[in-house]
């Protein structure tokens, strides 16, 4: 939506409009707006083209009222300022279910990562990853998470190898308690492998392709 209709919406929401019809001109809206009386009645009409409001004429004014459509525009814009502001202590991902290749469950089922799981984030992992897709440009995001530090994960070794440490972040995954596991080498450049005390694939009744929230605690 274009910027000035977004905020004309705004200015609407804060006269009351989205539970009621408010009885409003377009002058005194102009006057809110700081423009001018055509430029407001303009805005209107394209608000009430794009089904953002509906209009009717009153006495001497018209009753306006945001339609549920726009009051989902409004609460997506909140939601979007809300995840900005909220960013020092949790970054929500939202993703697509996919399968992994198989590794996760092996290096779960590892004692030296077991035993650490469950004293560091407080559960006992179920054995494998639940991994999530994410978006390209939200690997900013996991940017963001490699700089705040995270549980880290100590390497050990075991069957004549070494397995490498890796930094943890508890979170939820559709609301259910977890933690994302980020390998200091990782081929998963868009992808979020999770690790729960439940087995979240049946627990959440869920399928590769479908989407996925992750809200990832930075405290």
């Amino acid at each position: 939506m274009k910027p000035y209709l977004l905020q004309t919406l705004k200015e609407l929401a804060l006269l009351g409009a989205i539970r009621n019809k408010i009885e409003l001109s377009s002058h005194e809206l102009a006057k809110q707006l700081e423009t001018s009386q055509q430029t407001a009645s303009r805005y209107l009409l394209e608000l009430d083209t794009q089904q953002m409001i509906t209009r009717e004429l009153g006495v001497k004014k018209q009753l306006i009222q945001i339609t549920s459509t726009g009051a989902d525009l409004l609460e997506n814009e909140y939601l979007s300022y809300k995840q900005i502001f909220d960013l020092s202590t949790k970054v929500v991902f939202k993703g697509k279910l996919i399968s992994g290749m198989g590794e996760g469950k092996y290096y779960t089922r590892q004692k030296g990562y077991a035993d650490q799981f469950e004293k560091q984030l407080g559960f006992v992992a179920y054995p494998g990853t639940f991994n999530v897709e994410i978006e390209y440009i939200e690997r900013n995001k996991l940017r963001l998470l490699r700089n705040c530090g995270g549980i880290l994960i100590n390497e050990f070794q075991a069957e004549n190898r070494t397995f490498g440490c890796v930094v943890c972040f508890k979170a939820t995954i559709n609301g259910y308690e977890g933690a994302i596991v980020l390998p200091k080498r990782s081929h998963y450049a868009i992808v979020l492998e999770c690790i729960s005390p439940y087995f979240l694939r049946e627990k959440l009744k869920l399928h590769d392709g479908d989407e996925v929230e992750v809200v990832v605690y930075l405290q």
